[in-house]
């Protein structure tokens, strides 16, 4: 069988296009935004059900829409998106050809039965067992299926990632080692392969069990396992979208890190040590030991925590370094107030690191904390610290990157060019209000995923204080702005492929050539190397951080002793 070593040349970027890996990004980045406009829509349901004055939906339709969303927005929408970013990372930035691509869309066509199969598992009103699906709930099997063959397809792309750096590596295609944004989204791929291992082991027990194959699953292993795939499949979206942070940072300003050697410990620290981070979901369990809950979340944890930092520090510092040497050196901060904040690109990627470092990685840590954790655990709490991390942090990113990828892979124009300059502030500023009044809510105590915090009609209601009602309120409007900016991405994305201007496609080759134009230059090579000092505001803003997190942590201990006084 013949290889296909066709190539694109993209005019704009020099970047080359494997035309096999090519039609892949597409269509797995359009599957992408399909699952995003499903979440969305449900999003927006559950969210209407859970603002007391609406309060939409009845209960079983609440609890259905719950599944769907959570399983369509952290699972579908995200891993679509990462499998196109594999690819980009692999044949596009080494310009290697991609390894086997009819099973590469084998692969994708697993991963689109799969997300059907479980949406209509969900929406045949069986499966409403919300993502966790926690045993002895049963779902239907096609609901466990459907994630299987997801999972599956997605491992399969996982290898072809790496085959393909092994054609490059073979086929000498770069020199050195593979570029840093390659780097990150190898760490996204080992742990994704680790993750879907610990899939397989819980879920394809679990499917046998719902076809009465298995009698019976234990629900305090159903747990400790099935987090072994929960949290470390939003690791996966972490290490995916800091390499698009890294990515944009060299689109968009040509910037090398600050140090790549650092910056690639970072990524390997996220291997050896973040799915340690699952244990916070196991803090309360009784079957699980204090040794082993006091070892992760009090030790182990934080070599994740800080590899996240150092990313925190070297991504905004490998731009105000690059922005400095452009001539921005006034103060501390000229570098960022000029910054191309009506770039989308730029814009998206900014607030994905800032509502991630901030919201979610401060509230990460303290829920983290074993003796905290038990004052927010299972309240509202804690989607709204994954709603400042995986939806609002990579999600962000990930539009971001949407923005640079209309016109080189799709050769397509961005429409609505004034709407897309104000979207990622629609989004990003609803969600990060979102999550804020989502943790307000839950260190006040309102449930995670109780449909009614009223409790009406209940004879053992429980009153909330009025503040409670008051921020679930703001959590609802803030959720309606989000679905509006999440809707203008769908619509400035699908309508700038369907009718944006068309752009050339540059020329074909079959043996690509390394060029000399700024963005493939940036992407694909090596550099950086400069000190802390040379990114002053960067370090002056790494500080703020750190004195945010020191008095929040501090005032949740303070918390704790009030709600468990001891006399």
């Amino acid at each position: 069988m013949a290889v296909d070593r066709t190539f694109r040349i993209c005019p704009q970027t020099g970047l080359a296009y494997h035309r096999p890996a090519e039609q892949l990004m597409k269509a797995h980045a359009v599957a992408g935004v399909v699952a995003l406009l499903v979440g969305g829509v449900l999003a927006l349901f559950v969210a209407l059900t859970r603002w007391p004055a609406v309060h939409m939906l009845p209960a079983d339709k609440f609890y259905q829409a719950l599944t769907a969303h959570g399983i369509d927005m952290l699972i579908f929408w995200i891993i679509f998106f990462e499998m196109a970013v594999l690819y980009f990372t692999s044949s596009t930035l080494l310009r290697a050809r991609l390894a086997t691509p009819r099973i590469a869309w084998a692969g994708f066509a697993l991963m689109v039965i799969g997300a059907l199969l479980t949406n209509w598992a969900i929406l045949r009103g069986n499966s409403s067992v919300m993502m966790t699906s926690y045993v002895p709930m049963p779902a239907e099997p096609n609901f466990y299926l459907g994630l299987i063959l997801f999972a599956v397809g997605a491992l399969i792309g996982c290898f072809i990632f790496l085959a393909t750096l092994v054609i490059a590596r073979y086929e000498r295609t770069y020199e050195g080692s593979v570029p840093l944004v390659t780097f990150g989204a190898l760490t996204a791929c080992i742990i994704a392969i680790l993750t879907i291992v610990n899939g397989a082991i819980i879920l394809i027990p679990t499917w046998l069990w719902s076809l009465g194959y298995i009698g019976n699953i234990d629900a305090l292993l159903y747990r400790v396992i099935w987090w072994g795939l929960g949290h470390p499949s939003q690791q996966i979206n972490v290490s995916a979208h800091v390499a698009v942070w890294y990515a944009i940072a060299a689109i968009v300003f040509g910037a090398k890190p600050m140090s790549e050697k650092v910056s690639r410990m970072a990524f390997l620290l996220y291997i050896l040590f973040l799915q340690l981070a699952s244990a916070h979901h196991l803090l309360v369990d009784p079957g699980v030991s204090a040794e082993w809950k006091m070892f992760n979340t009090s030790y182990a944890m934080y070599l994740a925590v800080l590899a996240s930092l150092i990313h925190g520090l070297t991504v905004p510092g490998s731009i105000e370094v690059a922005q400095r040497r452009k001539g921005y050196t006034k103060g501390l901060f000229e570098w960022l107030r000029k910054a191309p904040w009506g770039n989308p690109v730029f814009s998206g990627m900014f607030l994905s690191l800032v509502v991630f470092g901030f919201l979610g990685g401060i509230s990460g840590v303290v829920m983290g904390t074993e003796q905290i954790n038990i004052i927010i655990h299972n309240t509202i709490y804690v989607p709204g610290h994954f709603h400042a991390t995986v939806a609002t942090g990579t999600t962000l990113a990930f539009m971001a990157l949407t923005y640079f990828l209309i016109p080189t892979l799709f050769r397509r124009e961005l429409v609505m060019k004034g709407l897309a300059k104000w979207q990622p502030y629609i989004f990003g500023i609803s969600m990060a209000v979102l999550s804020l009044f989502m943790m307000g809510a839950g260190t006040l105590g309102v449930a995670r995923r109780h449909w009614d915090m009223a409790f009406a009609g209940n004879p053992m209601g429980f009153e909330y204080p009025t503040t409670a009602y008051l921020m679930m309120g703001l959590v609802g409007i803030s959720a309606v702005g989000a679905v509006i900016g999440g809707a203008a991405y769908i619509l400035i994305t699908v309508g700038s492929i369907l009718f944006g201007r068309k752009l050339p496609a540059g020329e074909t080759t079959t043996q690509p050539e390394p060029v000399r134009a700024p963005v493939a230059e940036a992407l694909e090579g090596h550099g950086g190397g400069v000190g802390v000092l040379e990114a002053r505001g960067t370090f002056v803003l790494a500080m703020l951080l750190l004195v945010s997190f020191v008095v929040y942590y501090f005032i949740n201990w303070k918390y704790l002793a009030s709600v468990w006084g001891l006399s």
